[in-house]
């Protein structure tokens, strides 16, 4: 279907759907014209065909909007949503009020076709728009791009055929000059053998200086970068070591503090507690009473194992005499 036939049936849609909007407004200003005419004072009897007219006045603006806003492609939000089924239901109510009042059911479901045929046709017209607007912008953008297509083509004839002819004038000067210069190039071409012999050999030359300048500077790097980790490993095992002697450190502290914390004891208490009681106060400076004191054992024995701190190589006498003690 090309836009011609969309729009033909775009105007078959509005004139059907303006037809039902006269013919309900008609048919509701003659139902609901009496109803109003009954409820109204004798002396305002010639009012009654407002609200009606008001109401379809609302109709015909919800629709009309509708049309503009569904061919620009744009949304009114719920305002006209809502006015739209406000007047579709005053009408509804309008028309039917009469029979209702009187209970005559037949009378409600006849006055209730037209207001209904009302409230559905504005809804599917409203539909019907949209998707024939989206319909006319996807053709318009297809037929756009079908003209750049078929522009873009013409032009790519045009420039094949222009690169056509100046290859052709291209190639006959060419020919002609290569006929020129049939001559003398035979006459250079052993001059150029031997210069590009040369130049071959230069560039071999050079190439294997090249080659010999990178694997050293290669090698020179690995060397370098070998150094560079061996000094990062040596930093790495200095701050490890260094990190775990001051932690060896820190918990020797605390184990010693643990000791000495226990203050004067009158009974001994057993030997290696006691040796570990002597080599934290030994650590801490403290003198031989006070390891004394703490340990329980005697102060020959406890200056006997501050010697053996002191001087190691007297450990095993200093043991046979404090096991004599």
């Amino acid at each position: 279907m090309n836009a011609v036939q969309i729009r033909s049936a775009e105007r078959a849609l509005s004139a059907g759907t303006w037809l039902i909007v006269c013919g309900a407004m008609l048919y509701s200003i003659l139902t609901v014209t009496p109803l109003m005419a009954k409820h109204t004072p004798a002396a305002w009897d010639w009012t009654a065909p407002i609200l009606p007219l008001v109401v379809d006045a609302a109709v015909v603006i919800v629709v009309r909007l509708d049309a503009v806003l569904a061919r620009l492609g744009g949304h009114g939000g719920r305002w006209p949503i809502a006015l739209r089924w406000m007047t579709g239901g005053m009408t509804l109510a309008l028309n039917i009020a009469d029979s209702a009042l009187k209970k005559d059911l037949v009378g409600v479901a006849v006055h209730a076709v037209a207001p209904l045929l009302l409230i559905v046709t504005a809804e599917t017209s409203l539909a019907y728009r949209r998707a024939i607007s989206a319909a006319l912008t996807a053709l318009d953008a297809r037929q756009c791009a079908e003209q750049m297509e078929r522009e873009q083509a013409a032009e790519r004839a045009r420039e094949a055929a222009e690169r056509r002819a100046r290859e052709e004038r291209e190639h006959a000067a060419t020919l002609a000059r290569e006929q020129r210069e049939h001559e003398a190039r035979l006459a250079r071409e052993q001059a150029e053998r031997e210069a590009v012999a040369r130049r071959e050999e230069a560039d071999r030359a050079e190439a294997r200086e090249r080659a010999e300048r990178e694997a050293r500077e290669r090698r020179e790097r690995e060397r370098e970068q070998q150094q560079r980790d061996r000094e990062r490993l040596e930093r790495e095992a200095a701050q490890r070591r260094e990190t775990e002697r001051r932690q060896r450190e820190e918990r020797e502290a605390r184990e010693r503090a643990v000791l000495l914390s226990g203050g004067p004891v009158n009974e001994k208490v057993g030997e290696d507690h006691a040796r570990r009681i002597v080599r934290a106060a030994f650590a801490e400076g403290l003198p031989v009473r006070a390891a004394a004191d703490l340990c329980g054992w005697s102060i020959g024995w406890v200056s006997s194992r501050y010697q053996e701190l002191r001087d190691p190589s007297h450990a095993a006498p200093r043991e046979l005499e404090g096991a004599a003690s």
